[in-house]
This record gives structure tokens, sequence and C-alpha cells, in this order.
């Protein structure tokens, strides 16, 4: 009863808004455009296609740039300080936009504004940003709108702007969705997070874990297969403990994704992110069984991203990770003996207040022992907020000297993964033409790494299998394998 309540209201909302860009258009002869910019990570783009599906729902129209548009909409990150103060310094430049046209309205949403300090920033020192919400309402969003519009009308409402702390955070199926791609999607499986490590603000500005119906998941699942899409990613901030708010250990991630490699399709799921405290048994057995050469249809991909942080016990604990270094090379070593040929990549965080050098050689020893495909990896950066900001923090210069040594010794490892690969073939899905060579087409294989090959640009959302012939620290480079010459039609001949 509820949901269709909430229902009703969305559709009310967006008929609202159609309504004042109806009248829009009749006055431009166009439709009022949207600019979106996304901060942060894989969660936040998926949220923006949403926000950006609603918006044309509402009669906008998707533009390239914010100069083109009537309604611009931050989307934040408060992961890192730095992707705040890139978010403020961009808003910072629409001033000008809004001075040139009174009529734009523009949004600034997501994590960084449920943070009360930078709502309070948003406020008090850009009086040009018309409304700001948080992150687990992208629902709210045609009301809030609605209102802001409506109030921009009324002659005698004083108060032009609105703010919205984040509401009730509930999750509403349905709602449409303007993907940035053709045959790469983001699903997201669940939100929130449990954890509260000491460094993270997530759980603060994105609320407690909510998983969504497993029946709502496997239906968009189900329809993107058959829309053609190539590579699902399935997101959460720790999808490993996906339905423990809904099924009470009844059904879990593991059964998810035996579900999912049951649809009909011929594509593969990726993952993000896992939590190495709930990486259980079941769901190696699950990616085991359904991934390795030469499976068709449906399959997991062999890329298991498994952040580590530290590898120092002391530092694990001040972290509240809850788990020991021997346990996390447990893991690894689980998933290397179950599923053959894994590419296994992993989050470091580097400068953790207190960290001695001592525990930085720890890390050091974990990351030549796992021997990572990859890692992304961090200078510490202090969340107001979060426990450990209220630490002591260490100097600048010895974490940035313990960075690059990190990634020094990550780099080796990674070439020399990487010239392993030569002579070898890999299937690619194939993501269009390479942004640093305009000859080449460039794309990621199975296991995650970045793949740069000569190959027509009709084989862009297709899988391919190419044959490597050279590499570097951070990519493949190869030709195609013969049977993957296109015919005349421009369909692939295998």
């Amino acid at each position: 009863m509820e949901d269709k309540k909430q229902e009703k209201s969305i559709e009310e909302a967006i008929e609202g808004v159609r309504e004042y860009t109806a009248r829009r258009t009749a006055e431009a002869q166009k439709k009022p455009g949207v600019y979106i910019k996304t901060f942060g990570c894989q969660q936040n783009e998926a949220d923006s296609e949403r926000l950006c599906g609603i918006a044309e729902a509402m009669g906008y129209v998707n533009v390239g740039a914010p100069e083109e548009a009537e309604l611009i909409i931050f989307n934040t990150c408060a992961v890192r300080e730095h992707a705040e103060l890139k978010a403020l310094s961009l808003t910072g430049q629409l001033k000008h936009i809004k001075a040139q046209n009174p009529e734009l309205i523009i949004c600034v949403c997501g994590c960084m504004t449920a943070q009360d300090h930078r709502m309070g920033d948003l406020k008090n020192k850009y009086p040009y940003v018309d409304l700001i919400f948080g992150a687990t309402s992208p629902q709210k969003f045609p009301e809030y709108l609605l209102n802001t519009i409506r109030r921009r009308e009324d002659a005698h409402e004083s108060r032009k702007r609105l703010f919205f702390p984040d509401s009730d955070a509930l999750i509403t199926e349905g709602l449409p969705v303007r993907r940035e791609s053709s045959y790469k999607a983001w699903v997201s499986i669940m939100y929130g997070c449990n954890n509260f490590c000491t460094y993270c603000v997530v759980p603060y500005v994105r609320g407690r874990e909510r998983s969504r119906r497993r029946e709502d998941i496997l239906a968009e699942v189900s329809e993107l297969a058959a829309e053609g899409y190539k590579e699902i990613t399935l997101l959460g901030q720790n999808v490993n403990s996906y339905g423990k708010d809904l099924y009470n250990g009844e059904y879990d991630f593991a059964d998810l994704l035996g579900d999912i490699c049951r649809l009909e399709g011929d594509f593969w799921i990726r993952f993000m992110t896992s939590h190495p405290k709930d990486a259980s048994d079941r769901l190696i057995d699950v990616i085991a069984e359904n991934s390795g050469e030469g499976k068709t249809g449906p399959r997991i991909a062999r890329h298991f991203h498994l952040p580590l942080q530290a590898g120092s016990d002391k530092v694990l604990r001040e972290m509240n990770r809850r788990y020991t270094s021997d346990y996390y090379l447990s893991l690894v070593k689980k998933l290397k003996e179950k599923v053959p040929g894994i590419g296994i990549t992993s989050d470091i965080i580097v400068g953790f207040p207190g960290e001695t050098e001592e525990d930085f050689e720890d890390t050091l020893k974990v990351l030549e022992e796992a021997g990572f495909d990859n890692i992304y990896s961090f200078i510490y950066s202090p969340r107001k907020g979060t426990p450990a900001a209220e630490r002591e923090q260490l100097p600048k210069e010895v974490k940035s000297e313990r960075f690059a040594k990190l990634l020094e010794v990550q780099n080796s490892i990674s070439l020399k993964k990487n010239r392993a690969y030569i002579g070898k073939t890999v299937r690619v899905l194939v993501e269009g033409i390479s942004k640093n060579d305009p000859s080449a087409l460039t794309g990621r294989s199975e296991l995650n790494r970045l793949v740069h090959f000569k190959g027509d640009e009709k084989l862009t959302g297709r899988f391919a299998d190419v044959i490597i012939t050279d590499a570097d620290i951070y990519t493949l480079s190869g030709e195609l394998a013969e049977k993957n010459e296109t015919n005349g039609s421009g369909d692939c001949a295998w």
C-alpha cells in the first residue's frame, strides 16, 4: 500500500514538472536541457543514470555542456576531500552561467551534501544553487524539483531555494533510467553500509544497509540481457552482505549470483565491492562453478575486487576492518585455487593515523604475497565525523614517500603479470576507440585488464578475441584473432 502511495506521488510530481517543461519548450521551440556531472564511485554513476532518466521523463533532454542546460545536477562524492573540493570548485564556476540564464535551476546532490558542514557551505557560500538533497532519496527528486519550480514562480514566496536532508531512504523500484552505455550496465543490488570502518564516511551519508528484493534484481538483469547488454556489474557498498536485512540468512549474495547465472543471454557478471570478512566459501564455489575457459552464456567474470586497505593487523584493528592479514591471504589463496587464472585487485590506504614504518612494511609484504593484478591506492584523507579524523595525522611527506614506494612495488608486480600474457589469446569486451590512440580500439578482458588493438569500430559493444603481442604496467596490446573479422554487414563472423 505504501509503495503504491509513493509511486502515485512520484508520478504526480513528474507530471507537474512535465507541464513546466512543456511551457518552456513552447517558448523556446526546443526542449530544456539537463546536464549531469558525476563525482565518485560506480554507485554514484548508477544514481546519475537514474536522475537523468527521471529528468528525461519530466521533459528535459540530455545535453553535453552546462551552458546548454536549464537544469544542472552535480551528483557529489564524500569519500575523499579532493572529490569534495573539486565539486565545490566546479559549483563556483556555475555562477556566471546562472547570471546569463536566470531560468537555470542548479541542483547539488549526493554524498557530499549529506554532511552538515558541506550543506552549510552550499547554503551560505553558493546562493545561486537552487536545490540541495542527499544521497538516499533519488525517488524524491521529482517532488523536490517541482517544489523548487513552484516557489520560483510564486511572487509571494520569499524562500526560493530548497534544502533537503536525507529522507527515509526507501528503495523505490521502476524509476526511469538513462544508461550511458548500450552494452555495459550498472545494477544496484543494495544501498548503504553497516561496517563503520573508522576512516569511512559512507555509513553516515548513505545510511544503513538496504537490499533490493531478489525478484526485482533478477527482472532488471533479465531485461538487460534481453536487450543485448554484455557486461552487467552488480553494485553495493558491501555486496557480500546482500540479503541479511531481507532474508535472515535464507538467501544471500551467493544465491543471487547463482540465480543470475541461470538467466538467458550472452553476458558476463561483475560485482563490487566485497568486504573480506563476508566473503564466504560458498560464494567462492559459486564463482568457480560459473566461470572458466570455454563457458558460453551467462557467467561470472574471473575478477574479484577484494579491498585489503592495510597489511598490518594493528592498523586493520584500528580501521575496524574485522579481519587479519593472515585471514585475508587465506581468501586470496582459496580464490586462486578454486578459480584458476582469476584476477584479484584491491584497495590500499597509505598513511592511516598511527601507521608506523613497520606497519607499512607489513602492507608491502601482503602486497607481494597476494600478487594483485592491480591496486587502487590512496593517501589517507581525513573525513570529518569519522573516528580516524580525530587522531593525530602523519606528516604529508611521510605519506607521500610511502605512497610512492607502494606504487613502485605494485608496478613491478603488475608488469610481470601483464608480460606473462604475451602470446596468449584473451576475450575482450570492446569499448570503442582508444582515448589515447584514435587509430586503435580499446576494451577490457575478463580479468579487467585494459587491452588496445587495431580493429573496426563496429566491434564496439561486442566480445572479441585478441592475441596479446605486448604489455606494460597498465595495459595489454594485441591483434584481433582472425575469427573476429567482420563480414560485409558489419556482423562478427563468429
